[in-house]
């Protein structure tokens, strides 16, 4: 026989149990068969140029992460690794942190050529898209380029745009309190979240929505980005960091999984 107060307990356990079982977490984390897997990928991370957005500590905050992952890392801070050809054949996924400076013809055409040839490539912010502003072949296969942040250091929302695809299903709207990038934006990228301008500093980009996260080809290779990353403390969001893996997930599929087909204008044009 069962007694009241046993009986009392265990309809308390099983009404716990149900509770946590249906809790939401903040963020749902994309079912591992939606994007690649990081195990056993190579993947060189490039870090560099302008100091002022922590290049070394973003590199080594992402890192550990991709490892606990499965991932093979090489780190370099130089951009002559481009030229190296048998590493750049070799390696899945290209993780660049390299604000401004300037690339040489030699180190440029050995990056622009890995990712036509199915290299992935990912970065953040300035590392990405605001690299090299005198090289625009660069540019075009990025698919954006950094062009103001008014205001600097404000607070601003990540609207997510797209909620089925892999990289951002499951993930709400976000603050920053951070640099909100406005870019230049290739039409044919996907976008899979944006920000929203307000005239409280230039009166002629109010309500003006720019990408946020996209991705993109170029040539075979998958190319990801995000302009959240500032500095590294941004990525203490958990919704950025979280995007950004799943970014650095998708990008590095680019020799082992088939073309995406997306292409969706924003100005579709006559036809």
């Amino acid at each position: 026989m069962i007694t009241n107060s046993f009986s009392g307990k265990l309809a308390l356990f099983l009404i716990v149990t149900l509770f946590v079982l249906n809790m939401k977490p903040a963020f749902a984390v994309a079912p591992p068969d939606e994007l690649p897997s990081l195990k056993g990928k190579k993947i060189l991370m490039v870090w560099g140029g302008w100091e002022g957005h922590e290049p070394k500590q973003v590199t080594y905050k992402l890192k550990p992460l991709l490892e606990k992952e499965g991932a093979i890392i090489t780190v370099s801070d130089s951009l002559g690794v481009y030229t190296n050809k048998e590493l750049m054949s070799s390696v899945d996924l290209i993780i660049q942190a390299w604000t401004m400076g300037k690339i040489s013809k030699e180190q440029e055409k050995g990056l622009l050529e890995a990712v036509k040839n199915g290299t992935g490539l990912a970065g953040v912010h300035g590392g990405l898209g605001d690299s090299f502003r005198e090289n625009t072949e660069y540019q075009y296969m990025v698919g954006g380029q950094w062009v103001a942040h008014p205001g600097g250091i404000i607070d601003y929302t990540v609207e997510i745009t797209d909620k089925k695809d892999p990289i951002t299903k499951g993930i709400k709207d976000f603050k920053m309190h951070s640099e909100q990038y406005y870019m230049h934006v290739d039409p044919n990228v996907k976008v899979l979240a944006t920000t929203t301008f307000n005239a409280d500093h230039n009166d002629w980009i109010d309500r003006a929505v720019i990408p946020v996260v996209w991705k993109k080809t170029y040539g075979k290779g998958r190319v990801f980005y995000l302009s959240v990353g500032h500095v590294a403390k941004d990525f203490d969001v958990p919704e950025a960091m979280e995007i950004l893996v799943r970014g650095v997930k998708w990008a590095s599929g680019s020799k082992y999984l088939p073309k995406e087909e997306w292409v969706s204008p924003v100005y579709p044009g006559k036809n």
